[in-house]
């Protein structure tokens, strides 16, 4: 199982994955917290995100991926991480975690810890 932040999520939407990204999502099931969808969701609401969710593409994704809620392991492991980020990014670390999946994303904080699964260090995008 590989887990998917929101910014590879949205940018395999997109078609906007790196080459190495395209090739770890393809190689493996894919999970995602449910918090995920609530951020995809508020970025549409907000207009940072142009994707209808009704969308063929969008609902074939959600078919294909397994959506993990946040349970009180998941909600324990989020206060223990060592990093601070927004509550959304310490939720789907912590769900990496728990769920012991390598986690696919691009943000610094998450990158630079060393209790979050990678999927290999030589998977990780520059940093930005």
């Amino acid at each position: 199982m590989l887990m998917l932040d929101t910014h590879i999520v949205v940018a395999l939407l997109d078609g906007a994955l790196s080459e190495r990204e395209r090739e770890l999502i393809t190689h493996d099931e894919l999970g995602v917290s449910d918090i995920v969808l609530w951020e995809i969701a508020k970025l549409v609401d907000l207009g940072r995100l142009e994707l209808d969710l009704d969308d063929v593409e969008f609902r074939v994704f959600l078919r294909g991926v397994a959506v993990f809620p946040i349970t009180i392991e998941i909600a324990r492991a989020s206060t223990r991480l060592d990093f601070r980020s927004d509550p959304a990014d310490e939720i789907i670390a912590a769900t990496a975690i728990v769920e012991q999946a390598p986690l696919l994303t691009r943000d610094r904080r998450i990158l630079k810890s060393k209790m979050v699964p990678r999927p290999g260090n030589d998977a990780r995008e520059p940093r930005r």
